[in-house]
């Protein structure tokens, strides 16, 4: 459904961190007890995939994941022939209901579990949930002005786009940003475009505003857009189509969809206009913790990259969860959640690079290999 752009060569995964997964299968194997298996080595640990169990796995949410996930799937069968996952894109928050639901063996999600979201699986899972991160990808400030090709953007000024302060493409706030100077800004007015669907990459976007704008943004975060202007439209494409059909109209969207008639803007935190490309993210990566530290729920406590100014680092990301039951009812659900887990882990990160997302790096690869392991 998605068309993504290369953004070139990932220096960030060490090829001796990659995990090559090797692991064949029985098709008698299906939806039974039994499985074929081989070890993997992974640095100087060993992972075990074993093929079997469910097929096809059902899952669904986040959209912004779904062309890494169609990888996941492809290396998944190579591997455990005949194993298959279903997956329906239909937006994060719309997976987690699923999921919560007991309707889907896992969910996408552009943003972790948490408040109502996370005791609800808890009770769906009977067990701990977990937010286990397979998919890193920059988000785009995506705009169509014709004349203007590069523009850059401030955090404050981004907010007070967003959130209706600034209203024409010639205020003096967007002139006055460093880069601007020379370019011609028409009085047209700026569109906004958000998603009208609930989105994790709406909360990650207002989270960076809120985390980076330096008070401009007081509106708060979640999956629903919370600025007050403009138009919304349905997942990341349809954001898309709106502004590539309005001249004047700017968006927040996947980096992979600014292109063919949309144009990303580059980001000045504080040190410098930032382009959009995957080195650049991968300079961000380099300051994220953990949400809970020490367990095997792996959500990613990004405040400190969005507000942070490192030169040449692009800060505004959002990395898509597979959220899974730390403990499943059903064990042939399990076996096959986690063979699919651990090939997505390993042999289908590479591939992404050339889709537009970032690959996870080695030291949060192996993190996710253990928590995939634990999963009972």
């Amino acid at each position: 459904m998605k068309i993504m752009r290369p953004l070139g060569a990932i220096g960030i995964v060490a090829s001796a961190a990659l995990v090559l997964v090797a692991c064949g299968s029985d098709p008698a194997a299906k939806n039974s007890g039994t499985s074929s298996s081989a070890a993997v080595p992974a640095g100087d640990a060993t992972a075990q995939v074993e093929c079997g169990g469910k097929s096809p796995l059902s899952a669904e949410g986040s959209s912004a994941q779904n062309n890494a996930v169609e990888i996941f799937k492809q290396k998944y069968t190579a591997k455990c022939a005949g194993q298959q996952v279903n997956y329906n894109p239909t937006g994060s928050g719309a997976g987690v209901k699923q999921f919560n639901a007991n309707q889907v063996d896992f969910a996408g999600s552009d943003s972790p579990l948490s408040g109502a979201d996370a005791e609800a699986a808890k009770t769906r899972c009977a067990s701990d949930a977990w937010n286990l991160p397979l998919v890193v990808g920059p988000v785009a400030i995506a705009y169509k002005l014709q004349g203007v090709d590069k523009l850059v953007l401030t955090p404050e000024v981004t907010a007070k786009i967003f959130n209706g302060g600034i209203k024409t493409w010639d205020d003096p706030a967007i002139k006055a940003v460093k880069g601007n100077e020379a370019l011609t800004l028409p009085s047209k007015p700026i569109q906004v475009v958000s998603r009208s669907d609930e989105s994790g990459t709406t909360d990650n976007f207002q989270k960076y505003l809120k985390a980076a704008s330096k008070g401009a943004w007081t509106q708060g975060d979640g999956k629903a857009f919370k600025g007050g202007v403009g138009n919304g439209a349905a997942k990341s494409n349809g954001v898309v189509e709106a502004v590539k059909a309005a001249d004047g109209a700017i968006t927040y969207v996947e980096g992979a969809f600014a292109k063919d008639g949309v144009t990303a803007a580059q980001l000045d935190s504080g040190s410098g206009a930032v382009e959009l490309s995957a080195a650049n993210v991968a300079k961000a990566l380099d300051a994220a913790k953990f949400k809970k530290e020490g367990t095997n729920d792996l959500a990613l406590d990004l405040d400190g990259i969005y507000a942070s100014n490192t030169p040449g680092a692009y800060p505004l990301l959002l990395t898509t969860y597979e959220i899974v039951c730390s403990k499943y009812a059903d064990a042939n659900v399990s076996k096959a959640v986690k063979a699919f887990l651990n090939v997505a882990a390993t042999d289908g990160q590479k591939p992404l690079s050339d889709k537009g997302y970032v690959p996870i790096p080695s030291s949060l690869q192996t993190k996710v290999l253990e928590a995939v392991k634990a999963i009972a």
